[in-house]
């Protein structure tokens, strides 16, 4: 299974010209083929900050994680070649002596060869991790000198085959490492990079006195990336961090939103009776306009799945959140067959595509103002296709 068969499956003639000007690396080659960005500032009248972004924004999920190992300067590198709008640069964890890195989560053990390590092999532990059990190896019980020995893996290599040819290429990187990368890529294209890194499990790494957001805020400030017109938006999925955020950085802030019968772990520390689902009433929206600029919804909560996963009729979601002023990004579409409605799917093959523009069409139908997405180039294709109907 080819990304570039697949997809040309599904595109025809067109997208095969796009698509194979985005994955040979043509940088911005996508959007400068299409009116669509321009189309879309000028909707937004040309702003700066979240107004200068496309709708819909495609964001590239922990960069080209469907064609690269996740959070690796090579995925966040590909992304932009593949003309991302913005890039997930980074889901943010410390390290035991306080660094800032980019995995997904602290457990390594399925991201990383640290299994192929002996010398760490006395790390594997098991810890509650809000509030479920956990075994592997964590980033906090590492130094970052230590992290750096190890060396980036595919996460889910049953679904991404072709993405282990590339495992061991990089190793993990910084927040700031990202931050010096994103200075260096706006210089090298001429045109603003934009990242989104999220702060995961804020409440857990407090207790250990390993606080992310004062963290953040200050390797922010020391490149000058701490604004509202910033081209960094922050989201984590409890909402009292992006709260402690909101007093520290006037930076663009997103709430994310789990399945609706969810709870944030920090509503579940403090004991707040408030689920997903209370968040995303007209109330609870208008709560979170106080403190953010945007939220992160799963994509079940803007159209959700009946019993056999398909598609059911949009909720109001989209329609109650910009009336409170939010915008939504929601996430994660994916190409894969496992990751797409059963409306979508071709055959049961794991690492085969299905029709993901016939799925992005449903959500962009929505109206959302943009979508998390593990393969930049169909985003952008679908939206080539989408905005200029």
């Amino acid at each position: 299974m080819g990304t570039r068969e697949s997809n040309e499956q599904a595109g025809g003639t067109g997208r095969r010209a796009l698509l194979g000007a985005a994955v040979l690396g043509a940088s911005g080659s996508v959007l400068a083929l299409g009116g669509t960005a321009r189309a879309a500032d000028a909707r937004h009248g040309g702003g700066r900050g979240l107004k200068s972004l496309p709708v819909p924004t495609i964001i590239g999920h922990r960069g080209a994680s469907g064609h690269r190992p996740e959070h690796t300067l090579g995925a966040y590198q590909l992304a932009l070649d593949m003309g991302a709008d913005i890039v997930e640069a980074g889901d943010l964890v410390p390290t035991k002596d306080g660094h800032l890195v980019c995995r997904h989560e602290p457990e390594i053990g399925g991201t990383t060869d640290v299994a192929d390590h002996p010398e760490f092999a006395g790390r594997r532990t098991t810890k509650t991790l809000d509030g479920a059990s956990v075994t592997g190896w964590f980033t906090e019980d590492f130094t970052l000198a230590e992290l750096k020995r190890l060396r980036a893996v595919e996460r889910i290599p049953a679904n991404r085959p072709h993405n282990t040819l590339y495992d061991g290429r990089w190793e993990i990187p910084t927040f700031e490492e990202v931050l010096r990368w994103q200075e260096e890529q706006t210089r090298k294209r001429g045109k603003q990079v934009w990242i989104y890194p999220e702060l995961k499990h804020p409440t857990y790494f407090r207790t250990l006195g390993l606080g992310l957001e004062e963290r953040v805020a200050k390797l922010l400030r020391r490149h000058g990336k701490d604004g509202k017109n910033a081209p960094v938006i922050l989201q984590s999925f409890e909402p009292t961090s992006i709260e402690r955020l909101n007093k520290l950085v006037d930076n663009p802030l997103v709430v994310l939103l789990s399945g609706a019968t969810t709870r944030p772990w920090d509503f579940v520390e403090t004991g707040d009776p408030r689920t997903v689902a209370d968040l995303v009433t007209r109330r609870g929206l208008r709560e979170i306009a106080g403190y953010a600029q945007g939220i992160g919804p799963t994509l079940d909560l803007v159209i959700p799945r009946d019993a056999a996963g398909r598609l059911t009729e949009p909720t109001t979601l989209v329609r109650d959140a910009h009336r409170a002023g939010l915008i939504l990004h929601p996430y994660t579409l994916r190409n894969e067959n496992p990751f797409l409605p059963a409306d979508f799917r071709k055959g049961a093959d794991p690492d085969a595509y299905g029709d993901v523009f016939g799925a992005y069409r449903a959500y962009f139908a929505t109206g959302i103002d943009g979508v998390f997405t593990d393969h930049p180039d169909t985003g952008l294709l679908a939206r080539e296709d989408f905005v200029n109907d």
